[in-house]
């Protein structure tokens, strides 16, 4: 009897999943991805081999998380965010090890952003909606755009 929830149309491969996790439709999780306890994992997300994901995370519709992805607790990533591991993508090359992207405790990436590979999100950061990050945003931030820009900083 397991702990957590998986809806009856999702593929979940892994065995690493947290309690109290919940599972919708049309997700695939591969078998060495981590998942932390209290996560909800909405429908249509796909979680690829060598990602890890804490605790109290929501991962909304529609995103892809590729190898290299490193999610701390209580992070909050909208709909159909996208995250990128290969710098110099070609069809059948991949690179000997993806770079590391990390998303720090308490970060939030709004809806339609975009996430650029080895990009470090630092603490309580917030993303807005349709960002495209290039470079490495520091904790507290509130970004926005294209070029982005800090808007301001955060108490939390």
């Amino acid at each position: 009897m397991s702990n957590y929830y998986i809806h009856k149309l999702a593929d979940v491969q892994s065995e690493n999943i947290g309690c109290n996790t919940r599972v919708w439709q049309f997700v695939v999780v591969l078998n060495k991805a981590v998942i932390g306890k209290d996560c909800n994992i909405c429908a249509n997300v796909f979680i690829e081999n060598d990602v890890i994901v804490g605790d109290r995370v929501t991962i909304k519709n529609g995103v892809q998380l590729w190898d290299g992805l490193r999610i701390d607790d209580d992070v909050f990533i909208g709909p159909n965010v996208t995250f990128t591991n290969d710098r110099f993508p070609r069809s059948k090359c991949f690179p000997d090890k993806f770079p590391i992207t990390t998303i720090k405790k308490g970060a939030s990436i709004g809806g339609g952003a975009v996430i650029l590979p080895g990009i470090h999100i630092g603490e309580h950061a917030m993303i807005g909606a349709g960002t495209i990050v290039t470079h490495n945003i520091p904790s507290y931030a509130v970004v926005i755009g294209n070029p982005i820009r800090i808007l301001r900083y955060t108490t939390k």
